[in-house]
């Protein structure tokens, strides 16, 4: 393999950082809005609930996509990017057709097939893998508890029932390392509105490593990964992504890091915890709750966080804003509005909203984050662009021109630096304030 000191990309290189492991540093000025690198996806599967909306290929969103004469369930652009995913299609392709309606493995064990599958059709080092091979990824294995290893079984098992027929499969013990390095190292792609359209990885994009103060966004444009700066990077300053919503308080993003990725994060946000007191707000009141009420309303509110995650699967949409209701209800005796376990719950209800199509109901929602939104995220947040976009067009749906503009060009202004401002995202919003 090339030295650390030979692995470079642009004005970046890989580097020994201390106390984490691989990491990137920048070798130049980066400022506020330029593009560090792109990364192509090494594989990338689209969400079943997508299909026919984007290209199964290159996650474009069009309308009139072809269907695959076959199975008759991916969607293409063109002939060209149905022949481009052609290999890693044909992995599913027949598997549907035999399965039909009992064709369910889950969007890990797709993406570990499509990694699988061209490891053997591509096994030297791909446009992806400039700075770090798949192979060199971290799988934690020796942190992994019974329920992570039963659950890395269980998708072995469906990958054996899935794709056995159309795929030669390591033994069990590599097939364990390889779902452990997928569940560590594989990126989410989401749309404007942050809604999920897929997984994939990119090996490069994962050799950054996590702060809570990231001075980089990625985002996608179709199923190639872009990194820009959103603070400015001095020469030999390391590169920081986030790995998780910033939202939340540091005891809860330290559990999420632990859980997901294994480690604490040390950078300043965690050390000093000065925005902690904004985010767990409690009432102004003349005989305020005691510290013991705030300590049980907190694992109350994460406790309805987690059933309403898990109610998502099988419960009703009215059932599902009650729960949020009288969460509300029973957290806003303690906390203010802006305390990011209502606020967690109002989104999750606006969401509620937006499925059954109540617009006022979800704007009424949305109107009451942003504000706190804006305070809690990091500039050029994703999130609270994505906030300002669906509050433009609830405000354009409901006839609301003025505020729907002042909306749309506040998540404008945040997405061009995030997303580039050539980004087909930015160019259809526009066309949307001109469409009005």
């Amino acid at each position: 393999m090339r030295s650390e000191a030979a692995a470079q990309l642009g004005g970046l290189e890989r580097f020994a950082s201390a106390g984490k492991g691989r990491g990137l540093r920048a070798r130049r000025r980066f400022a506020v809005g330029e593009l560090l690198f792109s990364c192509p996806a090494y594989a990338a599967v689209l969400t079943v609930s997508e299909r026919g909306s984007h290209c199964d290929g290159c996650f474009a969103r069009k309308e009139g996509l072809s269907k695959c004469g076959r199975c008759k369930q991916a969607f293409y652009c063109n002939v060209e990017c149905q022949k481009e995913d052609w290999p890693m299609h044909k992995l599913e392709c027949a598997s549907m057709c035999a399965f039909g309606q009992n064709w369910h493995p889950s969007e890990t064990v797709r993406l570990t097939a499509r990694i699988l599958a061209k490891q053997k059709i591509h096994p030297e080092r791909t446009q992806s893998e400039k700075l770090l091979a798949v192979k060199e990824f971290e799988s934690h294995l020796d942190k992994l508890d019974n329920e992570k290893r039963e659950l890395i079984q269980n998708d072995i098992a469906a990958l054996h029932h899935f794709y056995s027929k159309h795929l030669d499969c390591p033994d069990n013990a590599a097939l364990v390392v390889l779902f452990a390095q997928v569940n560590c190292n594989g990126f989410t792609i989401e749309d404007e509105e942050l809604s999920h359209l897929g997984s994939a990885i990119f090996p490069d994009v994962a050799l950054m490593n996590h702060s809570c103060c990231p001075n980089v966004i990625v985002t996608y444009k179709g199923t190639l990964a872009e990194v820009r700066a959103v603070r400015e990077i001095e020469p030999g300053e390391e590169i920081f992504s986030s790995y998780i919503d910033l939202l939340y308080p540091t005891e809860d993003r330290n559990d999420r890091l632990r859980d997901s990725y294994f480690f604490s994060c040390d950078c300043r946000e965690c050390i000093t915890k000065e925005k902690d007191k904004e985010k767990l707000e409690v009432c102004k009141l003349n005989d305020p709750p005691s510290a013991e009420t705030v300590k049980d309303m907190i694992k109350y509110a994460r406790n309805v966080i987690e059933e309403f995650r898990r109610a998502k699967h099988y419960k009703s949409p009215s059932e599902l804003l009650e729960i949020c209701e009288l969460s509300l209800d029973k957290m806003g005796a303690v906390f203010e509005d802006s305390n990011v376990y209502m606020l967690h719950m109002m989104y999750q209800a606006m969401g509620v909203c937006l499925y059954v199509q109540d617009w006022e109901g979800a704007l009424c929602y949305g109107q009451k984050i942003i504000r706190p939104y804006s305070k809690h995220y990091p500039s050029y947040s994703l999130n609270v662009a994505s906030m300002w976009l669906k509050l433009g067009r609830l405000y354009m749906a409901l006839k609301n021109r003025t505020a729907g503009v002042k909306a749309l060009k506040r998540a404008i202004a945040i997405m061009e630096v995030a997303h580039g401002k050539d980004h087909p995202y930015i160019s259809e919003i526009k066309k949307e304030l001109e469409d009005h």
